[in-house]
């Protein structure tokens, strides 16, 4: 073997070590996880994404097991908490809370993003606490549920506060749960999954680059200096990724957020697997 090999490969890695901590990727997606660890890295906001196929199970993180702030994100657990509850006959889509019926509610939370309705889920749920539970008894760990929406939004604005933060890597676990049936039964889950698909928020985000008529189920975040995606998107022969991207800081967070999920797309469809090939269309 020419010993220039294994020099470039000694360069390469020292200078993939600079780049942001990282989950170690499936081997076929080594290319896609270098790509997104240049964008984040060139990014002046603080960026966490993941992303994991249903269907095999790779994945790919880049500071994914890094806590952000869930913001509105946290709708897509409220809204599962009350469809396990219906699940299990002890609540109702039909069910009157607050003068408007579960049902409502739960598609201002996740199509609107209103927080109000948002905060009577979580009051008729039991509290932050109870959903906090339910998070735990599912084992998601690195999530954490601690306030209101308005309890939260009273609060001195604090983009690293532990509290209510979830990692992208808890996130798309939590979505995987969430598909793969183990949480929902599967009405509850068609429910889930067409009202995200409904979402009218962030527009400018996972939506953006992505081919057109691309079928995506999704829960926007939003704070003064936090801007979030999360969902599923569907490839074309029919295999669906769960995705979570967060962006902390910086400029121009809902393009970065667009431009992972692209690159994300393309690297799943494509299944580049020679870690040091140099293109990927991002857009």
């Amino acid at each position: 073997m020419s010993l220039m090999r294994p020099i470039a490969f000694f360069v390469w890695l020292l200078a993939f070590a600079t780049q942001p901590a990282f989950a170690a990727a499936s081997p076929s997606l080594w290319s896609l996880e270098q790509q997104l660890s240049t964008l984040v890295a060139g990014n002046s906001a603080d960026v966490g994404i993941a992303a994991l196929d249903l269907t095999n199970g790779e994945t790919v993180s880049i500071n994914g097991d890094r806590a952000f702030p869930m913001a509105s994100t946290m709708k897509v657990a409220v809204a599962a908490a009350y469809l396990q509850q219906a699940d299990y006959g002890r609540r109702s889509l039909d069910d009157t809370i607050a003068g408007r019926s579960a049902q409502s509610l739960i598609e201002r939370m996740l199509i609107h993003s209103d927080n109000s309705a948002t905060d009577i889920l979580i009051r008729n749920l039991g509290g932050p606490r109870a959903i906090q539970e339910w998070v735990r008894w599912h084992g998601f760990s690195n999530m954490r549920v601690d306030r209101t929406i308005a309890e939260l939004l009273r609060s001195p604005r604090d983009l690293w506060d532990s509290r209510d933060s979830a990692t992208p890597m808890a996130m798309v676990q939590l979505l995987q749960r969430i598909d793969s049936g183990k949480v929902l039964k599967p009405d509850s889950r068609a429910y889930l999954l067409s009202t995200m698909s409904r979402c009218t928020t962030g527009k400018n985000r996972m939506r953006a680059l992505l081919p057109a008529g691309t079928r995506v189920e999704h829960k926007t975040g939003t704070l003064s200096g936090l801007t979030s995606d999360v969902g599923f998107i569907t490839l074309p022969d029919g295999r669906r990724v769960a995705i979570a991207v967060f962006a902390r800081g910086g400029t121009d967070r809902p393009s970065t957020i667009a431009q992972a999920a692209r690159a994300i797309y393309d690297g799943f469809v494509t299944r580049l697997r020679a870690p040091f090939a140099s293109t990927l269309r991002a857009n």
